[in-house]
Formats: structure tokens, sequence, C-alpha cells
């Protein structure tokens, strides 16, 4: 087996922040930055102002924010996901803190919305595959006949019943796995605490999906987007006031076995990773909704991901196929900038 990290998103997005403050001649001590480790990834604080305590309160509060929400929310370490979790294998009720009822119930809307491509409640899969380690060990994937075995329990957001902070469960097959989307929950709950304090430019980026507010002196935010193809960035965008932009792709979490990749971004219809698509970008106000529409419209494919943006109320997509071709939305395509060298094949098609 052969593990690799590929460079993030985070640091490309790093890399066209300081190339456009180059550019822009400001001065950098108006840039205040930090680093964290949560949720597996690295969580970069960006603030622009000249202000540096009200900086640092910012950057305090977001480390206090995803400090604790990669505690609780955390699918395999333990942490209120996994006590959820262990209620309901057990068939017991389990009691929910507010910001956590709220992440659930946003993702069974959100499931409903994708046709059920975002399905949370499919973790026990995602552990079958060995994604439920911070290493997959080696070995082989696992075998199709328990696959299928998991298949026929049909685990779906739709089992869960919220009744005010309890949770219920009608299938104790359930295993939460919100790594769809509490990422970007998480990014919204950070935005929204460094405003109330009187923050107006920043971004929060957790491992290359981010959410940016205001601009960086006269300039706006400028975001890479990582080539799924290769190394560096396929293209480039900035931002426009308050925006989320979250990548899914076939490179951020994966092993080999005898030659071919497995990544970690499982198709809950057929139980195998999905197939087709290498990366997708979402543009959205909302976090959560971006976060959780990338994995959507992985899943849906080349084929399907124009019916299940239209479904989920998506306009700003691009899609990079296995083979290169890149699909994309017309606001997309009014934005995206490509490098140097342009894709040989872009398609330009509204959801």
């Amino acid at each position: 087996m052969r593990r690799r990290r590929p460079l993030s998103g985070r640091l490309l997005a790093a890399v066209a922040l300081a190339a456009s403050l180059t550019a822009c001649g400001q001065s950098p001590d108006m840039l205040h930055k930090t680093q964290l480790m949560s949720m597996g990834t690295l969580v970069d604080i960006s603030i622009w102002t000249k202000d540096g305590a009200l900086a640092q309160r910012a950057i305090n509060a977001v480390t206090e924010e995803f400090s604790r929400d990669g505690r609780r929310w955390h699918a395999w370490k333990p942490g209120e996901l996994t006590k959820i979790n262990g209620a309901i294998a057990a068939g017991k009720p389990a009691a929910l803190d507010a910001q956590t009822r709220d992440l659930i119930a946003e993702a069974q809307a959100t499931a409903v919305a994708s046709g059920e491509l975002f399905n949370p409640a499919i973790g026990r899969l995602i552990g079958l595959w060995g994604f439920h380690t911070d290493d997959r060990p080696p070995g082989p994937p696992p075998g199709r006949a328990r696959i299928e075995a998991l298949l026929k329990l049909a685990p779906t957001m739709a089992d869960l019943r919220l009744d005010g902070d309890r949770l219920r469960s009608t299938n104790p097959n359930v295993q939460l796995d919100l790594g769809g989307i509490a990422k970007g929950y998480a990014v919204n709950l950070a935005v929204e605490r460094i405003r109330k304090l009187g923050v107006q430019n920043a971004i929060v980026d957790a491992g290359g999906d981010l959410r940016a507010i205001g601009r960086h002196g006269d300039r706006p935010w400028r975001i890479g987007i990582r080539n799924p193809k290769g190394p560096g960035v396929i293209a480039s965008l900035t931002t426009r006031g308050d925006e989320s932009v979250f990548t899914s792709g076939d490179y951020e979490r994966y092993f080999t076995y005898q030659g071919k990749r497995y990544h970690h971004i499982i198709d809950p219809r057929t139980g195998y990773p999905s197939v087709g698509t290498a990366s997708v970008t979402v543009i959205d106000r909302d976090g959560a909704k971006a976060d959780a529409a990338a994995t959507a419209l992985m899943i849906a494919g080349p084929d399907g991901w124009r019916r299940t943006a239209k479904a989920m109320g998506i306009t700003t997509v691009m899609l990079v196929t296995e083979s290169g071709t890149v699909y994309m939305t017309p606001s997309m395509a009014g934005r995206i900038e490509f490098e140097a060298k342009r894709p040989a094949k872009v398609i330009v098609e509204a959801p």
C-alpha cells in the first residue's frame, strides 16, 4: 500500500494570497495569520486588520471553536459523536447540545436534497473501508460480501428522529460520519464568532475548504484551486464579499492496492468509492451546504452532477473528470481563471 499527502488547497490558497499581497504592495503588517490542527486537517486563520489586539481575539475565538468542534464531531475518536453512535447502536436515545442538533438537522435536510447521495449515516461502511483511522492499515479493500451486507441494512438520515435535544434512530445500523458537512459547519460558526467581535475581513481555511469575508485591503481574497490531475493549481478565483469555497477530490485520502487507487468518498448506492470524477469545487455563501454539495456532486459524477446541483440549489460548480475534462456552470465560468495550461476540454453547462 502506498499513501501520499497531496499539496493541499490550504497551501495553494496561501500561495495565491501571498502573491496577491505582493502584487498590490500593501503592508504585510495588516495580515495576521496562525495555524492549528483540528478535524484531521490544518486550519489556517487569516485576519486583515490594523488592530492587532482585535486580530488576536479573533484568532483565539477561531482556535477555541475548532478545538471544541474537533472533539465533538470527530468520526472515530472519543467525543460526542461517538457517544451518539453508541446510543444509536444500543437502541437508546442520545442527548444533543444545541449545535450538534442543528448540524444533524441540516445534514438530514441536505441528504434529502441530494437524493441521498450525501448520506452521513453510512459510517459503518466508511469504517469498513479503513477510513476511520488516522492512517489506514495496509491490506486489500473489503470483500464484496461484507460491503453488500452493510448496504442491505440501508441506513439513511431518514432513520433519525429529533425530539428537542434528544435523538433516536429507527435503525440501529445508522452510524453517523459527519465528515462531509461538519467542517463546513464549523467554518460557519468560526466566521460568525469573529464577525461578532468586529472582524470584517478574514479567511478561515480548513484544509483548503474555506469561507472568506470582506477583502484584504483594496483587493478581494484570491483563492487557488488544486489541480487533481497533477501538482500545483488548476485555476484561481477571487471571492466576492462573503463566500465559501469547498472542494472534494479523490486525492485527499486514499490507499493503493495492487496498482489500483481507492479513495475515501464512498458512493452509498454501491458501497465503493465514487467513480468518474477527480474533484468538485463548489462556491456558496453557506460553508456547510458547500461542503456537503461538493461530496454529493462528486458521487453524482459527470452524468448526474447537473441534476443534483439543481436539486440542492447550487449554482456555482466546477467538476473535473478522471480523464481531465472540466465541466462548469456559467456562473463559475465567469469567475475561474485557469493557470498557464488551460485544460484541453472545458464544457460550460447550466444545472
